[in-house]
């Protein structure tokens, strides 16, 4: 995995931190007693009741100019409410179920129009970059947002070192499948593995990430460890989580919810209010941890000025 530095408590930390548990010191301790509490729809403890950040910390992030001065959601709010299907359809189904995934060893095979195709690992896939601390806006579809700091490395410095060919117009992903660990997958309510997929200029946008971490930390299982693409102008099921296949293809790629719902998600995914989901409006949105729906949706989810000329003269209606 990642190189990290033992926790310590620090007053400069984006949200004020009390404990810090390192993740595989409480397995090397026995303590799977405790993490499976999680299972059970609790999450641990620390001392003030605030769920406990039990990753270990990663070294060598530095902060991107690219980053939103909006405030940050808290840990809590970001590991403990989100969508991944591949543990159940409900909110907290992740943070319950996620730790039954194994994530260590973990491969990324890299394949299709590249010149470097093979096997990696995470540490591998994204070396000799820097990691990079990006607070970004994040919109889910179901008309909430979000404001996350990301850590990761650009996807474009990721795909220019694996050679792209000439005829490679998309990136495709795809997600683990085991099943045997990700309850959602024993169920119907996608088809498995999940895929999702971008253009090539989109993959190459500075403002796409690949994501390693969240709040200065390793990744948590659910929030898509141990790597995932963040795509801060795409709504969240845009950023395909646990990543374990990245190919460079000509055509365009067939991506999860697309496949299921063809009628309601396109291939783009782009935030745009103008566009109305058949089942809710996307006018506006309601901050996670807000109670009502009351802020205004904004086109490409704010990120307008920096990614519109990839839509320029596109119907952003038919090519949702």
């Amino acid at each position: 995995m990642l190189i990290k530095k033992q926790p310590d408590i620090k007053e400069s930390e984006v949200t004020p931190e009390s404990v810090y548990i390192n993740r595989r010191q409480i397995l090397r301790a026995g303590a799977v007693g405790a993490v499976g509490a999680i299972a059970g729809g609790l999450w641990l403890k620390d001392g003030f009741g605030q769920p406990a950040m039990t990753q270990a910390q990663l070294s060598g992030v530095v902060p991107s100019p690219l980053s939103t001065d909006a405030e940050p959601n808290t840990w809590e709010q970001i590991t403990t409410y989100n969508n991944f299907y591949e543990f159940g359809t409900g909110k907290g189904d992740p943070v319950r179920y996620a730790h039954e995934m194994t994530i260590e060893p973990w491969t990324v095979k890299v394949d299709g129009l590249v010149g470097k195709s093979g096997d990696y690992s995470v540490d591998d896939l994204i070396k000799p970059n820097q990691l990079e601390e990006r607070v970004y806006r994040f919109r889910c579809v179901e008309a909430w947002s979000a404001v996350i700091p990301w850590v990761g490395v650009p996807l474009k410095d990721v795909i220019e070192r694996l050679e792209p060919q000439p005829g490679a117009k998309y990136v495709a992903f795809q997600t683990l499948h085991r099943p045997s660990e990700m309850r959602g997958q024993r169920g119907r309510a996608l088809q498995w593995p999940y895929v999702e997929g971008l253009r090539m200029d989109e993959a190459l946008h500075p403002l796409t990430l690949l994501a390693v971490g969240v709040y200065g930390r390793e990744l948590p299982n659910q929030n898509g460890a141990p790597i995932r693409l963040v795509v801060p102008w795409k709504y969240g099921y845009k950023s395909i989580k646990s990543i374990v296949r990245i190919s460079l293809v000509e055509n365009e790629p067939p991506t999860s919810w697309n496949i299921s719902i063809p009628h309601e998600y396109g291939f783009y995914s782009n935030v745009n209010p103008n566009v109305t989901h058949p089942r809710w409006s996307q006018e506006f949105e309601r901050p996670l941890g807000g109670y009502f729906k009351n802020k205004p949706t904004q086109i490409f989810n704010g990120y307008a000025d920096q990614v519109a000329s990839l839509y320029e003269g596109m119907d952003l209606r038919r090519y949702h």
